[in-house]
């Protein structure tokens, strides 16, 4: 592929950005909150900050379940939007609805009746297990809003709306650090409940964010708003197209969550202060990760829409343009997030071997951010275009036959410390960006999904 295919002109980035960078921005405060959220619950000590970090890695197997058939709603949003057919973009929104529930609700009634389960996975560490049980089983409650509010945001940035969802969650996060404040430490009157009160307040920021969405979607009219009443109206198109696209994108994210969460477990075999010092790295890192966030929304506008329309050379083009520039972008950020290692991990209440391993973990990160950012933009132009099946291909499969194992056989067969561990699993990134630049090479994500014609299901 020559280089020239990677450059376009100045107004392609000047739209990408635009796309990207409110997204990013959210992101960012986003993440800056978690971080002093993740602050404040750090001030606790190790145990409380494990348990906390045990819980989410659980949840973000949700999340990330969730996000997959919400992108693949999002994918034929975008396409209908450029064929302008209001009609099946209402249709696709009501069945992300639905789906990102169906989804959702199991790990809610876990997390609530069995949050042990959850925790028990990753340590048995009795204190981390003991205060992940307390955070588990009242954050639970957070899913049920969480679902709708995933739906409506997505939809929205599938339109290229993004200040809307902008404006919600900087809302929210603000309301959930105030309420950590008060609810973790007991201020203001309240009582100190410790991560508790974490709990608490992430309920109360998601309720406010799916208020303020519902009430701009009532004000504002968008093509793919819909009625309550007509919530299950929903074509055999629809189901069948969205769900053949949804399916391997769910099972993938699913899977890749799992994935992680699994590999967290290989970690914290080399001690209980790997939890804290992981949690502590993540979340920092976060921070950066948000350009992952705004090139998956920019593809799905710059590459999707142009598809939907037919202009398939446009949508060519604009796939390669976007993988030149997000790993240009990856390399800046990767200079910042070295640079972070020297500052955050010392505002933390933590032992100094937790502080030492945070601080070696997110170095080792930043180098590998260029190679995070190339293979994640591949995905994105697999996904814009509907080539789920090689989305599964470079992304879970990858992690389950090829990550793993290497994690696995240095965690349980060697007695070597935890950097080791990490360097090797992150090693095999290497690879994983060829493969996945070879089959964006192979271009049968350059197709139009909207042209499929409505059938009757036997």
């Amino acid at each position: 592929m020559r280089y020239s295919k990677f450059i376009g002109p100045k107004q392609f980035y000047k739209d990408v950005l635009k796309i990207a960078v409110p997204l990013m921005l959210q992101q960012l405060i986003t993440s800056s909150v978690n971080l002093v959220d993740n602050l404040m619950v750090g001030q606790l000590g190790d145990a409380s900050l494990g348990g906390v970090a045990a819980t989410n890695r659980f949840y973000m197997i949700a999340f990330f379940a969730t996000f997959g058939i919400l992108a693949a709603a999002g994918i034929f949003i975008a396409q209908y939007l450029g064929a302008k057919d209001e009609e099946h973009m209402k249709q696709s929104f009501r069945f992300s609805i639905l789906s990102a529930y169906l989804v959702i609700l199991p790990f809610f009634v876990l997390g609530f009746l069995k949050p042990e389960w959850g925790i028990q996975y990753f340590t048995t560490d009795a204190g981390i297990v003991s205060e992940g049980i307390k955070y588990m089983s009242v954050a639970s409650f957070s899913l049920l809003p969480l679902g709708l509010i995933l739906a409506m945001t997505s939809a929205m940035r599938s339109t290229g709306e993004t200040k809307i969802p902008l404006f919600a969650g900087i809302i929210s996060v603000l309301t959930n650090a105030v309420f950590n404040y008060m609810f973790i430490f007991g201020h203001f009157g309240f009582p100190a409940m410790g991560v508790a009160g974490a709990a608490y307040a992430t309920i109360i920021a998601r309720v406010v964010e799916v208020v303020i969405l519902l009430v701009v979607m009532k004000m504002k009219s968008f093509a793919f708003s819909t009625k309550i009443s007509e919530l299950f109206h929903i074509s055999k198109l629809i189901v069948r197209n969205v769900s053949v696209k949804a399916a391997p994108l769910a099972v993938n994210e699913f899977f890749w969550a799992s994935g992680m969460a699994t590999l967290f477990k290989f970690y914290a075999t080399r001690g209980p202060e790997v939890i804290s010092g992981m949690s502590i790295a993540g979340t920092t890192a976060d921070l950066f990760f948000t350009l992952f966030g705004g090139m998956a929304v920019a593809s799905t506008v710059m590459i999707s829409r142009p598809l939907g329309a037919n202009d398939l050379e446009t949508g060519r083009a604009n796939g390669y343009r976007m993988l030149g520039f997000s790993v240009f972008l990856a390399l800046c950020f990767a200079i910042l997030m070295f640079g972070s290692s020297f500052i955050v991990p010392y505002f933390y209440n933590v032992s100094i071997e937790a502080r030492s391993i945070s601080q070696n973990i997110l170095r080792i990160m930043s180098v590998m951010f260029w190679i995070y950012m190339g293979t994640a933009q591949c995905y994105f132009i697999l996904r814009a275009g509907g080539d789920t099946k090689s989305t599964f291909l470079m992304d879970s499969g990858f992690m389950w036959f090829v990550n793993i194992p290497v994690v696995f056989a240095f965690a349980y067969f060697t007695k070597y410390p935890i950097y080791v561990l990490y360097i090797a699993g992150q090693s095999t990134d290497f690879i994983k960006l060829s493969f996945s630049y070879w089959l964006v090479k192979k271009e049968k994500w350059v197709k139009n999904l909207t042209l499929q014609k409505e059938t009757t299901l036997m």
